[in-house]
């Protein structure tokens, strides 16, 4: 067993399939789910939110990086996907009293039949005209949900654009009243999801998709069905997207479109495109990103109103704009400064202390 790796030196095929073949990642490893076990024993009810957040991004992140990252099909529908996973969780759950697990299994499966009719034109389209192609279904999406009237429900006996969610409950815990019992549930569904994710691309269909990602044409001359495969990657994107959609709902009280516009396709992109294209851990490290950097803004501005530097009504009135402008600020810094994203940021620290005192 080694404690770090210079070279590929695999003596065995258990040896070739291991995850973390060396003493450092697996201490690396350790040390993280350390961190994931003792944060909620030390952390208050804010942090856990956050980090019920960032574990609900990273999930529909990393679902994004499987289609754009992976097999290289530029998205601009990641809003109208994560609608349609927590619409139809709410809707299963509302309507038709299914239980909420059952309810958020088949929110994935639903959305991932939506986004394979949506990913039809991947086969004739690329590019940029691809990103218009999945626009569209972000209009679609959000025109259907404020028009189509079993989404509109009633609170407080008045009618309502919010569609009022029953309380989630496992264990006797109601998941979208205490944070920790969500927290405990999601980290395990973002494990699942990080494995599955992981051993997909060890897989053949994996492959098939970093081929097409790489070069379609050569891809389909060795023998890949390219309209197979970008369809499935599509379904398998939407899948992880949806079940992070219906997270999000079951975590609510209520959800209404607003939460679901092109605004939050592009942060979805923005957190994959910070954190590192084509990796698993990218799309985590840019979900943290984007998830803590407006909740560093607000804390920072809430600093200064209270110092009276700046003027609380003008502070809240412009933060909006300012979160704005720090996430595109964030993408134009990452793409010139270091387009690998922090995954290769991170990459290059380990390997300067790997290599220390030698500069190669």
């Amino acid at each position: 067993m080694t404690a770090t790796q210079c070279g590929v030196f695999h003596e065995s095929y258990g040896s070739d399939l291991q995850l973390r073949p060396t003493t450092m990642q697996r201490i690396r490893i350790v040390l993280v789910l350390a961190v994931v076990v003792i944060l909620p024993l030390v952390a208050n009810n804010y942090l856990i939110r956050i980090s019920n957040s960032i574990i609900i991004a990273a999930i529909g992140a990393i679902g994004l990086n499987i289609l754009v990252g992976y097999t290289g099909q530029i998205s601009l529908g990641q809003g109208a996907f994560l609608a349609v996973g927590a619409y139809s969780s709410a809707l299963l759950t509302t309507y038709y009293d299914i239980p909420w697990p059952i309810a958020v299994v088949l929110a994935s499966f639903i959305t991932a039949g939506i986004g394979m009719m949506f990913g039809i034109p991947s086969l004739r389209l690329k590019g940029l005209y691809l990103a218009v192609a999945t626009l569209a279904a972000q209009q679609i999406v959000q025109w259907v949900l404020n028009n189509w009237d079993p989404i509109d429900g009633l609170q407080d006996g008045r009618a309502t654009n919010a569609l009022r969610i029953p309380d989630p409950k496992i264990f006797g815990y109601q998941l979208n009243q205490d944070e920790k019992a969500f927290y405990v549930f999601g980290v395990l569904i973002l494990i699942a999801v990080v494995i599955v994710t992981v051993n997909l691309f060890r897989t053949h269909v994996g492959r098939a998709f970093i081929a097409i990602r790489d070069q379609d044409i050569a891809a389909e001359v060795m023998g890949v069905n390219i309209f197979r495969y970008k369809l499935l990657a599509f379904a398998t994107s939407s899948f992880f997207v949806g079940l992070a959609g219906a997270l999000l709902a079951q975590h609510s009280t209520a959800i209404s479109w607003e939460r679901f516009t092109i605004e939050i396709s592009i942060q979805y992109l923005a957190m994959i495109i910070i954190g590192g294209l084509g990796t698993i851990s990218g799309s985590i490290y840019g979900a943290i990103f984007i998830t803590v950097l407006p909740e560093l803004l607000r804390e920072m501005g809430d600093f200064l109103t209270k110092s009276e530097v700046l003027n609380a009504d003008d502070f809240r009135l412009y933060l909006p704009f300012i979160q704005r402008g720090a996430f595109g600020v964030a993408i134009v810094i990452t793409l010139i400064l270091e387009p690998e994203g922090i995954v290769k940021m991170w990459r290059d620290i380990k390997n300067y202390f790997r290599l220390w005192p030698f500069s190669y």
